[in-house]
């Protein structure tokens, strides 16, 4: 399958949450991190979140430090939900200025994602949603999403760069815009852009309700337009960003299988906060649990799994998992 590994480089830090501002982990600099992500094994590849990793000051300093250590840009998060200005939306947002800022900021890491040299932007709008009933317009609000998306996208388009939106079915909005596949497929197809696909966020899928395989079938059956994946696992009420396959072992093997009979060709993403773990640690597990099922996979042969699909049967698909999966 020769799959790809990356990291969003700030999972290897300190990372907080709504209890503890400061972490429950000493700050890492950018440098370790970098060179810890560099040290796992098949890891070439680095997402940067724009003001957190990324701005116009430091892009070639950036880059130079991922030449040095072999290391690609393969996306470039723009920061939709993160600042006090995001707040009540950032495409979204009723104030016209607002979403002027967002298609701004977006501009901008295409720009930086030109200089490095790596052709996506994985936009996640965390705060385009709402919270309470009787406080949004739904739909004069999706409308002013889908015109800042189509206006940046027309901006990335000339320059070769793709987006990929990563959809989320709360948090931290009670109810995003973009929460599920069929809302994100919906979009894309609304929008019918070249350089517009979707990410898959694994935990965010698993939150959802969804089968993760049958998402991959469905941006499939819309045009080939699953552009990322992001990795991580929890117990599907909550986006709780935990080691992958901590909880799941079929779901993940499934995940693999289809993203190689879909010919997926783009990066497998780790996206998990280890509040109290070791972020190393934690994050080198992700990625090692992924290459015992791709070997798995590799060594069981698709046609042997199609086969098994085939069957539609639960009682063969167990003797499988046993004989398999079950070392």
């Amino acid at each position: 399958m020769s799959m790809k590994y990356s990291i969003i480089l700030g999972n290897l830090g300190n990372t907080c949450d709504r209890f503890l501002s400061s972490g429950y982990k000493e700050e890492l600099d950018k440098d370790t991190m970098l060179k810890q992500a560099s040290q796992i094994n098949r890891v070439k590849g680095i997402e940067l979140v724009g003001t957190w990793d990324i701005d116009e000051t430091n892009v070639r300093e950036m880059k130079q430090k991922l030449d040095g250590l072999g290391l690609n840009c393969v996306s470039i998060i723009p920061d939709l939900f993160s600042q006090k200005k995001w707040g009540k939306g950032s495409f979204s947002s009723a104030n016209s200025d607002i979403r002027r800022a967002a298609v701004a900021e977006v501009n901008t890491c295409t720009d930086m994602a030109i200089e490095m040299n790596c052709d996506l932007l994985n936009i996640w709008p965390g705060q385009d949603g709402y919270d309470y009933a009787l406080c949004a317009d739904y739909m004069e609000e999706r409308q002013w999403f889908a015109e800042g998306i189509r206006e940046s996208a027309l901006y990335a388009a000339k320059k070769g760069v793709r987006f990929a939106l990563e959809y989320k079915l709360k948090e931290p909005r009670t109810h995003s815009y973009l929460a599920r596949a069929a809302d994100t497929i919906v979009l894309i197809k609304e929008l019918d852009m070249e350089n517009i696909g979707a990410c898959i966020d694994t935990g965010h899928a698993f939150a959802a309700y969804e089968n993760v395989g049958e998402s991959i079938a469905l941006f499939t059956m819309a045009g080939d337009k699953l552009f990322h994946m992001h990795y991580n696992d929890n117990y599907s009420a909550w986006d709780d960003d935990m080691i992958v396959g901590s909880l799941r072992l079929t779901e993940f093997f499934e995940i693999l299988y289809w993203l190689k009979k879909t010919n997926y060709a783009g990066w497998h993403s780790m996206d998990q906060y280890p509040y109290r773990e070791d972020g190393y640690g934690a994050i080198k597990s992700s990625v090692l649990y992924l290459q015992k099922l791709e070997a798995i996979l590799e060594s069981v042969g698709m046609n042997e799994v199609e086969k098994l699909i085939k069957k539609r049967d639960p009682i063969a698909t167990s003797e499988f998992i046993r004989s398999n999966l079950i070392k």
